[in-house]
């Protein structure tokens, strides 16, 4: 296992060997993997802050936010002293998003776009309560319309001819299918009453209600599934919740305040990763301009505030992909270049596979922890197993060969001393 651990990270080290080494001091082959990726976003800086440099100002107007993946490490601090707490892992666990800014005319994004790299914490705060939005938006014009809708109802039964002054906003409800949208928008007002609790709301590490019978006490908190492709919330049996519970269903362990057992509601929260569609246009389109196109004046296009927030939070990986949007030549221009390329390569190394879902390093198949750990993969134990029968065989042959040698001797030192006599 661990000259298996060896070769890999050594592998990986090689490949970087003739750039130029931002990391010191020198560290064991072992600890060099995770050192170099917790080095490796440490290093990076924002460099295109949009609102230090309006007059080079990244159009994304023209973009998709679309979700990518979602990674848990476990990596050595990039600080020095570690993990100071007692008893703790002298490993650190971050929680990664990838996401990209896709051509908003295309479906694939598989050109022309930039990928980028934020923490879980800074990227579900932005989408999550930019979803909020758009769904209290979306329910407050259901309502309206529903409303309006029994009201028409009511006047045409009645024979009363409708309000000329409440026609003129009658476009808000055209596209607005009153017999859906109402029952949904009265579940999720209702969701505490029926018995459920919107998963938005345990993203962070919070501390359960809940202790069982030795004391232990437990966290909820978002984690990475089903390979990175969708993010759940977990039970962890510590306050930073990096320690996952995987026997253990958040479900059992959620009560209200009158001990009621209680569901989780992931209806906001799967629209932050959803599968094959883009979170959000980076276009922010303003509802009366849409419906009336008659302006004198054309308004200037104003950027979608979530995609403002990641683009500036994220790290930043465009040149290799083409993002049209990318700044060439400013003042921190080699300072980007190299920063993207520490970016672009720690991307690489989390879409190629090398963590689990807990965050340990994944070597041909196995799972290798560097806090002490260790599990044997299959082709280990084979291995293991061949090399063990084999010493065994050998040892028994030489016992063999030396038994044979030894009689031999004896009956040729017996036949020279009865010669002798």
């Amino acid at each position: 296992m661990k000259l298996s651990l060896t070769l890999f990270v050594s592998a990986l080290t090689m490949a970087t060997a003739a750039k130029k080494n931002p990391f010191a001091p020198k560290v064991s082959r072992n600890n060099a993997k995770n050192k170099m990726n917790a080095k490796l976003m440490g290093k990076a800086k924002v460099v295109r802050k949009l609102e230090e440099q309006e007059e080079q100002e990244v159009d994304l107007t023209g973009y998709s936010l679309k979700f990518e993946k979602c990674q848990i490490v476990k990596q050595y601090p990039a600080e020095e002293g570690g993990n100071d707490k007692e008893g703790g892992s002298i490993l650190e666990t971050k929680r990664f998003i990838l996401f990209r800014l896709c051509p908003s005319t295309s479906s694939s994004c598989s050109i022309n776009y930039g990928e980028y790299i934020v923490d879980m914490e800074t990227y579900l705060e932005a989408v999550l309560g930019y979803k909020q939005e758009v769904q209290e938006e979306y329910c407050d014009t259901c309502n309206e319309c529903y409303e309006k809708a029994a009201e028409q109802a009511e006047n045409e039964a009645n024979g009363e001819d409708a309000d000329e002054e409440e026609d003129e906003d009658a476009y808000k409800c055209q596209n607005v299918d009153t017999s859906s949208c109402y029952a949904e928008c009265q579940n999720i007002e209702n969701m505490e009453e029926n018995g459920y609790m919107d998963a938005s709301e345990l993203t962070e590490c919070v501390k359960l209600d809940y202790e069982d019978n030795y004391g232990n006490e437990y966290y909820a908190g978002a984690m990475c599934a089903s390979s990175g492709s969708r993010i759940q919330i977990g039970v962890f049996s510590d306050e930073e919740c990096s320690v996952y519970e995987s026997d253990k269903e958040i479900e059992n362990y959620m009560q209200n305040d009158n001990g009621y057992n209680m569901k989780i509601s992931y209806h906001l929260l799967k629209q932050s990763y959803t599968e094959g569609a883009y979170i959000a246009d980076c276009l922010m389109e303003d509802e009366e301009d849409q419906n009336n196109n008659d302006g004198d004046e054309e308004k200037e296009a104003e950027v979608n505030e979530v995609c403002q927030e990641l683009y500036e939070a994220a790290g930043k990986c465009e040149s290799s992909h083409g993002f049209e949007q990318g700044i060439y030549d400013y003042e921190n221009y080699d300072n980007q270049v190299r920063n993207e390329e520490l970016v672009c390569d720690y991307i690489s190394t989390i879409k190629a596979g090398h963590y689990d879902v807990s965050g340990e390093i994944v070597v041909n198949g196995g799972r290798t922890t560097l806090g002490g750990g260790a599990a044997t993969s299959g082709g280990q134990k084979f291995a293991l197993t061949f090399f063990i029968l084999g010493s065994v065989g050998l040892a028994g042959y030489v016992a063999m060969l030396h038994q044979q040698l030894t009689k031999g001797a004896k009956a040729d030192l017996a036949q020279q001393g009865g010669a002798m006599a």
